[in-house]
């Protein structure tokens, strides 16, 4: 079992679900990563996914969109951000995840990418426009690493291709809330919640909800139908306002102890 997936079956062990909170690399400028990072860990995530500023975000909302242009417009790159991760390393203890997109992952060279992940201490990757069917090479490069390669479930996947995914899944299974980008969502579809427990059901690997959750109220919610919770595009904003207790509010939300019921 590689570290992800160990540490969120640790915080479901001890009553509370798992909370990814993800961030921007490079909003407000690269220095600040290490600020950031910092922050979140002692708010209580029980990882972080780090969002790598692209030209063509197709997975995005506006807030994050907006979000990476302020990063690419301080010259973010994802080599200088590994690089940063890197240095930084010896003193952020949560698990680091990347999200990227693939072309940054080609032009850098999977295998480079890779190693220099290892490096900077990642444990995890999300590439929201790498398919199953063509994630050979990189997972072939992952092979023997502590890095998981994390797929992505939406809700129009059918039964047969969820299985599919999941039989390779490594970390934790992502799965896809909305029909469309990232961004927060007042309310969810009526399907949502029958799709999160039949995902669960097939799923070995811890399951996690992500895209439009924004509340507290939608946290503990999601919570209540999956492992835990990825929170994006509200922790950006509120990063980008210096809402910082805003913040706090989620992780706390997602994170509060459950009762722990034994069917055996």
């Amino acid at each position: 079992m590689k570290t992800l997936e160990k540490r969120i079956r640790e915080s479901m062990a001890e009553g509370r679900k798992a909370f990814v909170s993800y961030m921007m690399a490079g909003d407000g400028g690269l220095a600040t990563l290490k600020e950031k990072l910092l922050f979140l860990q002692e708010a209580g995530v029980t990882a972080i996914e780090i969002g790598i500023p692209f030209s063509d975000p197709v997975a995005d909302g506006e807030a994050i969109q907006q979000a990476g242009a302020r990063a690419l417009a301080e010259g973010v790159t994802l080599r200088n951000v590994l690089g940063e991760l890197e240095r930084c390393k010896g003193e952020v203890a949560v698990p680091l995840v990347v999200m990227t997109y693939l072309n940054p992952v080609l032009a850098f060279g999977v295998p480079q990418f890779v190693e220099v992940c290892q490096r900077a201490g990642i444990v995890g990757v999300i590439i929201p426009d790498l398919p199953l069917e063509e994630s050979g090479p990189l997972r072939d490069e992952l092979d023997g690493t502590d890095i998981a390669l994390i797929p992505l479930v939406s809700l129009t996947s059918p039964d047969e291709r969820i299985k599919r995914i999941t039989e390779s899944a490594e970390g934790f299974l992502y799965a896809v809330t909305v029909n469309g980008i990232t961004g927060e969502r007042n309310e969810f579809g009526e399907e949502l919640h029958s799709h999160l427990q039949r995902v669960k059901q097939m799923s070995d690997v811890p399951v996690l909800a992500g895209f439009g959750i924004s509340t507290q109220t939608q946290v503990k919610e999601m919570g209540n139908h999956t492992d835990g919770v990825i929170v994006g595009s509200t922790i950006v904003e509120a990063f980008h306002q210096n809402e910082l207790d805003r913040i706090r509010k989620l992780v706390q939300a997602g994170v509060e102890k459950f009762e722990i019921v034994n069917l055996h």
